[in-house]
């Protein structure tokens, strides 16, 4: 089992179906959960699924909502973001996470690996999202 980090091929298919809307004001709501390195995740990833998803003091099961950022362009790239998302005064040991819409069943919308396990104890847990520009954005069409 690993964590692969990826787009997911669902979410690139979906939105071409119109699926997923990133407004942030009138947008659908996304999740990001935390998940061990005993969890199975990457691009064929569908949807939020509870199976080795981590577990600690303070993480509630199914992850935290995400503030969705407006998609914008950048040149010719466009992009999408989320505020900083942090878990307080949580106890817990993540491998990575996976961002999904919690609007539209659940559906998948990237895997990200943290590339080892991170962990927090009775601290904060905190995702630290990249640059919104074209280079860094955690989601960009080119």
């Amino acid at each position: 089992m690993a964590i692969s980090q990826a787009m997911c091929t669902s979410f690139k298919v979906e939105l071409m179906t119109g699926t997923h809307n990133f407004t942030a004001s009138s947008g659908n709501s996304f999740k990001l959960a935390l998940y061990t390195s005993s969890a199975s995740l990457g691009a064929a990833t569908t949807a939020y699924t509870s199976s080795n998803e981590a577990s600690g003091t303070n993480y509630t099961a199914t992850g935290s909502a995400l503030t969705n950022i407006t998609p914008v362009a950048s040149g010719t790239t466009a992009i999408g973001d989320f505020a900083d998302l942090t878990f307080s005064n949580c106890t817990i040991t993540a491998r990575g996470c996976l961002i999904y819409n919690d609007t539209n069943s659940d559906k998948s919308v990237c895997v990200l690996d943290f590339g080892g396990d991170k962990t927090s104890t009775a601290g904060d847990f905190t995702i630290q999202f990249p640059a919104a520009d074209a280079s860094n954005a955690i989601i960009r069409i080119a």
